[in-house]
């Protein structure tokens, strides 16, 4: 995977913070967006995973194992969705991490045009259940997560956790 990551660089986007505001508090120490892209294979799969639970730790995010356990599922289930289904469009992806003082968020990004939906997948099939367990995953842990079009004509996929576990029941 090439490290596009901006490290400790600009604040997530929809931090509400005025950067040029002497009165803004610093970032935390984990806080920045980091992108980070594969070729749409396979193998970019563990190696997504990997790379996004290893900037966590890295960074000193504070979350709980709960927490990075649902993060990992979301990165590995989106991933695999821009594998199976946007390759021959888009034969690059972009995974994005985003840390906020309270949330993290992550995000796939891929060239193809076709904008998913959770689908409902029968008992005897293997698969198709993935964007259910991304959007029960997010729920759960009291996150939000879209799909949005991008203005290149591809989408991006995202979901974001509060740092603080919240249960939904």
């Amino acid at each position: 995977m090439d490290d596009h990551g901006r490290g400790s660089g600009p604040r997530p986007p929809d931090s509400g913070e005025d950067p040029l505001d002497p009165g803004t508090p610093d970032p935390l120490p984990y806080e920045g967006v980091w992108r980070f892209t594969a070729p749409a294979v396979d193998a970019s799969v563990p190696q997504a995973r990997h790379a996004v639970r290893d900037l966590l730790y890295r960074q000193g995010v504070p979350v709980s194992d709960d927490l990075v356990q649902g993060v990992l599922l979301i990165v590995s289930e989106l991933v695999t969705n821009a594998v199976r289904h946007a390759a021959l469009l888009s034969p690059m992806l972009a995974v994005e991490v985003a840390v906020g003082a309270e949330w993290v968020r992550v995000s796939v990004e891929d060239n193809h045009p076709y904008r998913p939906t959770a689908l409902e997948a029968g008992h005897s099939e293997t698969g198709g259940r993935g964007l259910l367990l991304v959007r029960e995953v997010t729920r759960e842990a009291g996150g939000v997560c879209d799909v949005e079009h991008t203005s290149s004509g591809g989408k991006v996929i995202w979901a974001a956790l509060p740092l603080t576990s919240v249960r939904v029941s």
